[in-house]
């Protein structure tokens, strides 16, 4: 055992101190393992199926689209650190004599003020910074996304560097209008919120599809799955959150009305009961944030009676729909398969 060769972790830099990258990186560490059955951890498997990259091409795509998650999932924290930082400081950027600085700032003060880190738990795990600290965790999103440029300029510099921060941007622009939808308290319509779900949800999975287009001679488009994935994880999520299950704590019971998200059921609800007495309190839990699980659970009774949750399930079944005939029409992926009727089985497992 003493005479094996060390192996290094692959999301550490490629010209670092393998000891300094140990301790910068335990936060990354730590968030792998707690996400790890989530869907987004075998994308390169799901669509390399048909795009059959070579093995030290694939290890490498295979790496940089866990390292692009797990950005995703402490990098917005920034957004805390950013209210944190305007908080203490508003009395003197309400102040401020440049006018041009003091729209600049008021701008984020109203968008950020409000925003804080309601999350406990992760996928029964306590949440990244909560264990390692706000800073932290911070850093070591940062560092993690220079360390994926650096692998992006060793598989392929130009190209790759280019696809990467498109999608990424991507993800940014989605993430972006999901907050301001929220903190403004603005409905937005259905089509809106598929525009902006793909954003956030898809562009993980069209990052890897382009980057293995750029390695394979498989000339099938696969982009138009890519998104529609994305699209039915999104709802897959809103549709979970608020459903009940036998093994979730109160701490995550409905937490999107405790964060005040714009979900998929919400604007059902609000866009098709817009004169009804009852979406007056939907709107109040919202805006309040509630953490009261007797309130939420009530939230939940009259998106039922709505019809929100039948209608989610509908979408949710043409989506499915089309993603498998989307495989049938690329010659079959039992991989792809199987994870959509484990995804559908889950489905089935959880009440109202």
């Amino acid at each position: 055992m003493t005479g094996m060769k060390k192996i290094v972790p692959f999301y550490h830099s490629l010209n670092g101190n393998t000891e300094e990258d140990k301790i910068l990186l335990d936060p990354v560490e730590y968030s792998l393992q707690c996400n790890d059955t989530h869907i987004y951890r075998i994308i390169p498997f799901l669509f390399n199926y048909w795009f059959k990259v070579s093995p030290d091409k694939f290890q490498l795509i295979d790496e940089i689209a866990q390292m692009a998650f797990n950005i995703m999932v402490v990098k917005y924290l920034n957004l805390t650190y950013i209210s944190l930082f305007l908080k203490a400081n508003a009395f003197r950027i309400r102040s401020a004599r440049n006018t041009k600085f003091k729209k600049f700032m008021s701008f984020f003060l109203r968008r950020f003020d409000d925003i804080q880190d309601e999350a406990i738990v992760r996928n029964g795990f306590p949440v990244t910074h909560s264990v390692y600290g706000l800073h932290n965790s911070i850093n070591a999103a940062n560092y993690l996304q220079l360390i994926t440029c650096e692998k992006l300029i060793n598989l392929h510099p130009m190209v790759i560097i280019k696809i990467f921060v498109e999608q990424l941007m991507e993800f940014y622009k989605g993430q972006g209008m999901d907050i301001y939808w929220k903190e403004n308290f603005i409905c937005p319509t259905e089509k809106d919120y598929n525009i902006v779900a793909v954003k956030k949800s898809g562009w993980l999975a069209i990052l890897v599809v382009k980057l293995m287009k750029l390695f394979s001679t498989y000339e099938e488009d696969v982009l138009s799955l890519a998104s529609t994935l994305g699209l039915y994880r999104q709802i897959y999520d809103d549709y979970s959150n608020l459903r009940y299950d036998k093994d979730i704590n109160e701490n995550s019971y409905c937490d999107d009305l405790t964060e005040g998200k714009m979900s998929f059921l919400i604007i059902h609800a609000l866009r098709n009961n817009p004169d009804d007495k009852k979406i007056i309190i939907i709107q109040d839990i919202l805006r309040q944030r509630s953490k009261n699980i007797e309130v939420k659970r009530y939230c939940v009774k009259v998106l039922e009676s709505y019809g929100s949750f039948k209608y989610a399930k509908e979408v949710l079944d043409e989506l499915e729909k089309k993603i498998r005939t989307e495989i049938d029409r690329l010659g079959g992926n039992p991989i792809f398969v199987k994870l959509m009727d484990d995804v559908k089985n889950n489905m089935l497992k959880t009440r109202i």
